[in-house]
């Protein structure tokens, strides 16, 4: 090896050195899902378990089996109805009392309003009802 090879090589390496980075330094992963799970999961899981308990028990079984609960936001259930049929005679047990009574049993969940929509949580007909997700 002469001296420009020795040069070139001594170049070559400083140039190494120099674009090399050290790794970024990281906070751990665990206690900041835990606090994720704490604030945001938790909370809401709470709160829509003490819904569905109260839904179940005050709506009558052929109408839960048409209807799921969506959503959980700013006090308002969100609850899909497979059938028009279905969403009809929700909507208007809903009317004659049945928000009223819901609204009163879930007030510590801070249950203030019932929305419903048309839709299905489900692939399939009938009896074969596969749960879709996303």
């Amino acid at each position: 090896m002469n001296a420009k090879d020795r040069e070139d090589e001594r170049t070559l390496t400083r140039l190494w050195k120099v674009k090399q980075s050290a790794p970024k330094e990281t906070a751990a992963l665990g206690p900041e899902m835990l606090s994720f799970f704490k604030n945001s999961v938790q909370k809401r899981q709470g709160k829509m378990s003490a819904i569905a308990e109260c839904w179940q028990q005050l709506v009558p079984a052929i109408l839960c089996e048409h209807s799921s609960l969506e959503s959980f936001h700013a006090g308002t259930l969100k609850v899909i109805v497979d059938s028009s049929s279905h969403l009809y005679e929700l909507k208007q047990l809903l009317l004659s009392g049945l928000e009223k009574q819901l609204t009163l049993a879930c007030k510590s969940a801070g249950l203030r309003k019932i929305s419903l929509k048309p839709g299905r949580w489900y692939d399939g007909d009938g009896a074969e009802r596969k749960i879709r997700f996303g």
